[in-house]
């Protein structure tokens, strides 16, 4: 018995299920990141990014019905895997002076990886015709570049204090390596 062929409909579908099952473990993520993250500013934008992933669940159940399928997640490897490595890395350096570097670089390999899925399925909601949906997807990508950019600027802050509450300054260690 012949199998149907795959189609761009099958994959923007199964990569919908999986970004649906991300961005749950996303806002699972971030608010044991707020908890976790002593720097003021880091906390905040978890804490504010939590509530913005809320809402992306809700715009992706808004996607699931302009397409006419059920809102089911399917479990996403990557973001078992990002999520994995944040709880290695809390466990690692949670008393370190690098934590919340640590936290900032785990919440911005979530948001790489959902950028990435982001812009993937709008370009397909628009390539099959789904322009409503492709607008509440690119609204979420939107969000999700800006996050990425506040953590990035949050991070040169947090970064240098991480350095500075190390043993051996950056600089002394920059000297070493030249040698």
């Amino acid at each position: 018995m012949a199998t149907k062929q795959k189609t761009l409909h099958d994959a923007f579908y199964e990569t919908l299920k999986d970004v649906y099952y991300a961005e749950k473990q996303s806002v699972k993520a971030l608010k044991k990141s707020a908890k976790a993250a002593e720097h003021d500013e880091l906390r905040q934008a978890f804490e504010t990014h939590a509530e913005e992933s809320a809402h992306q669940v809700e715009r992706l159940t808004q996607v699931f019905e302009i397409i006419g399928k059920p809102a089911r997640a399917k479990t996403c490897e990557a973001m078992q895997g990002i999520t994995s490595e944040m709880e290695e890395d809390l466990e690692d350096f949670g008393d370190s002076p690098a934590a919340d570097a640590v936290l900032a670089a785990c919440a911005q390999a979530v948001e790489h990886y959902e950028i990435a899925r982001y812009g993937t399925l709008k370009t397909w909601a628009s390539q099959l015709g789904y322009a409503d949906a492709a607008s509440l997807l690119d609204e979420t990508l939107q969000e999700e570049k800006k996050t990425d950019a506040l953590l990035s600027k949050i991070a040169e802050t947090i970064n240098v204090a991480g350095i500075e509450d190390s043993a051996e300054p950056a600089s002394k260690a920059k000297t070493k390596a030249a040698r």
